[in-house]
């Protein structure tokens, strides 16, 4: 069983592949701002308040950690202004891991993010450019930075997220040519991270998840 970093814990697609990944027999370190209020009960589980932008707070929660998972989030009010959150705390974590020697790296970006926005419907790029344009701009530069490093990473890019159980059933698009939009919950994103954690298929890829 690994040790597992999942940075972005306390809620979304972090919570669910917290809880995913203690399910599977896993050792979780549940980093968050919040980590303290993560209510979860499971001798497995590590709460660790810390903010993915302090150098100190990172370094430290890699320390003898196996796989990291990246599921940074900002709050919806956020969007209208720019967005740095994503860059910049994967600037800070790359060269923190390689430093530390830790080198797997499940990063959770988005459909629309890097190469996949050439797969974004004509009618749909207006509107996401508009609400998600400065975002997404800043998770183009979280994934060249990830793709820059000598890390074993996979970029896992879901669809439009939905509430609800995982249902193990979704589609792993691979290839470019297949990648369109669609709903995932974020349970299964959760469910497809841990099955990439016990059993590597897709190192140094990026992937489209659609229900």
């Amino acid at each position: 069983m690994a040790h597992v970093l999942v940075l972005g814990a306390s809620q979304g697609i972090g919570l669910e592949t917290t809880k995913a990944a203690l399910a599977a027999g896993h050792r979780v370190r549940a980093f968050a701002r919040s980590a303290a209020g993560i209510g979860l009960a499971d001798r497995s589980l590590e709460r660790f308040t810390g903010d993915a932008l302090n150098a100190g707070d990172v370094a430290a929660a890699l320390n003898g950690v196996d796989v990291v998972v990246q599921a940074l989030g900002v709050p919806a009010r956020d969007l209208i202004g720019p967005v740095h959150l994503f860059s910049d705390a994967t600037n800070l974590l790359v060269p923190a891991m390689e430093t530390a020697g830790v080198r797997r790296l499940i990063a959770v970006t988005g459909f629309g993010a890097g190469d996949s926005r050439d797969a974004i419907g004509f009618l749909q790029r207006l509107p996401f450019r508009l609400v998600f344009g400065r975002a997404y701009d800043d998770k183009d530069a979280q994934e060249m930075r990830i793709r820059r490093s000598g890390l074993d990473w996979t970029l896992v890019r879901p669809g439009v997220l939905t509430p609800g159980a995982a249902t193990g059933r979704y589609k792993v698009l691979t290839e470019p040519s297949s990648w369109r939009n669609g709903l995932i919950s974020r349970a299964d994103v959760a469910g497809y991270i841990v099955a990439q954690i016990d059993r590597p298929s897709q190192e140094r890829k990026a992937v489209v998840l659609i229900r």
